[in-house]
């Protein structure tokens, strides 16, 4: 005798379809599933028995064999025990074999028979679009708002083997929770002085620009940083559904609908590769560089991280998009974040300060060797940020506002937004040469710095992608003048070279 239910299997961060075959014989009494199931997964025969039986089901002492289908996929976690229960029951003939058509089961099992929720359940149903989905009743409004098709739920197995036999129609889906209330981020107001670097952060923001600020501890560089992810626009659905698939992926908690506002991600230091580009064993789970799609990921201590991880955004930098290989197979995890990084200018944090820094030419040097010129060649914006007045501390004179500065990033987004994509760092050199034009003077200046090697092919382009954003922001069109470029070339050149202290240029 055999019986199939649909399931799914996270991967990655992508939901894969799972044929839950189970077969009953004659013969000592076992449990066996095959088809490359993980520990977790094969753990499943205690949890599905115990489950059946604390349900007031039976539990009749056969031969059982459960094969997960296709066999070559390798099939984790607990989410198939609902799947693997439901068949199980419809082999036996407790509930009808033809009240499983039509239905996926996703679903953890308790020994109680209680159904409960899994990590990635946007995923899994989003794969399972073509069918009804029964999940645990805490998955419900994600699953709805990730999917707004049929999605029932019901609270334990025994409940649900009655409502398949037709005894009892599907219950009440549970009430609508209490709509979350957005805290917000802390306002840029805040942050007194600075032009420079307020100018910085606002550019970054419309035009996606990665950003590198270099200061001494106590100038407001961790405080900028946080405040950069108020001035981005709420996703679109789109891209709501892909940050919030990532989410779910790696187990994090999830509004009642999808996550709209940009997350602001800020791994410690000590992150090691597998935390902050993705990876991990057995399972493959997306590092933080995937958790920041589409916010923010703010690296404070950028000096301090390990260069060797460090080395290791260059290609989600470039490509969006963060390829996991592994013996048993690979994982794509996207990965299109904004990166802002902060550091000291030398271990001691006084470089350029007079008979204030402790640190030898040598430790100077060394500190900042740990940044590689191609990563630094990523960042479009590299500011220089200096501790403010103190007059401008004491008078409590506050700065122009997140909702100011916002109102302009959004337009400047809008912009953008006509030119097909969300925003100008994004655009192709093609796309910047149909529309960002150089005037005859700028693009001789550009001539001359490439010349002079103090522009890669890379930093050409990235010039070109700010300097359309500062005509965005003031609401210019295009050629791209020579005001503009030299502005561009200020934000991305105002550190100067990183590799010589200021102390000893």
């Amino acid at each position: 005798m055999l019986a199939t239910a649909t399931a799914a299997t996270l991967v990655g961060v992508d939901g894969h379809v799972v044929t839950v075959e189970v077969h009953v014989t004659d013969g000592l009494p076992s449990f066996t599933i095959v088809g490359l199931p993980d520990a977790a997964c094969r753990e499943a025969r205690d949890r599905v028995r115990s489950a059946v039986l604390s349900s007031g089901l039976e539990w009749p002492p056969r031969r059982v064999t459960v094969n997960l289908a296709p066999s070559g996929l390798r099939k984790g976690g607990a989410g198939l025990d609902l799947a693997i229960a439901v068949a199980y029951l419809a082999v036996t003939d407790q509930v009808p074999t033809d009240s499983l058509d039509g239905k996926a089961f996703v679903g953890e099992l308790g020994l109680d028979g209680a159904i409960r929720a899994v990590v990635g359940v946007v995923p899994l149903v989003d794969a399972l679009r073509e069918r009804t989905v029964v999940i645990a009743p805490e998955s419900y409004h994600v699953a709805r708002a990730a999917d707004p098709r049929d999605v029932c739920t019901a609270a334990n197995l025994g409940r649900l083997a009655s409502v398949l036999a037709g005894r009892t129609p599907w219950p009440d889906p549970p009430p609508d929770p209490p709509q979350p209330q957005w805290e917000g981020v802390p306002d840029l107001g805040d942050v007194v002085g600075q032009p420079l670097a307020r100018r910085a952060i606002e550019v970054a923001a419309a035009g996606g620009h990665h950003l590198l600020m270099l200061g001494p501890p106590g100038a407001g560089k961790t405080m900028l940083a946080r405040r950069l992810v108020g001035l981005l626009p709420e996703l679109s659905r789109e891209r709501a559904m892909e940050a919030t698939r990532v989410q779910s992926a790696a187990g994090l908690p999830l509004p009642t609908g999808l996550a709209t506002r940009p997350l602001l991600r800020s791994p410690h230091h000590t992150a090691t590769m597998a935390a902050l580009i993705g990876g991990g064993s057995p399972a493959v789970r997306p590092g933080e560089v995937s958790l920041a799609h589409r916010g923010v990921l703010f690296l404070d201590e950028l000096g301090e991280f390990a260069p060797s991880v460090l080395d290791a955004m260059r290609q989600p930098l470039e490509e969006g998009v963060v390829r996991v290989s592994r013996a048993a197979g690979s994982c794509e995890f996207p990965a299109r974040f904004l990166l802002v990084a902060a550091m000291n200018p030398c271990p001691c944090g006084q470089a350029g300060r007079p008979n204030a820094c402790r640190c030898s030419d040598y430790v100077r040097q060394r500190y900042l060797r740990r940044l590689s010129g191609p990563l630094l060649d990523r960042f479009d914006l590299r500011v220089q940020v200096q501790r403010p007045d103190p007059d401008q501390l004491l008078d409590g004179t506050r700065g122009e506002s997140t909702e100011a500065v916002g109102a302009r990033v959004a337009a400047a987004r809008e912009r953008s937004a006509a030119r097909g994509v969300g925003s100008n760092a994004e655009l192709s050199g093609l796309e910047l040469e149909h529309h960002a034009p150089l005037t005859a003077a700028s693009r001789d200046e550009l001539r001359r710095r490439l010349r002079q090697g103090l522009l890669s092919g890379r930093g050409l382009k990235r010039v070109r992608c700010v300097a359309l954003t500062l005509s965005d922001l003031a609401g210019d069109e295009p050629p791209i003048d020579a005001e503009r470029l030299h502005e561009a070339l200020a934000l991305r050149a105002s550190v100067g070279d990183l590799h010589v202290p200021a102390a000893a240029r």
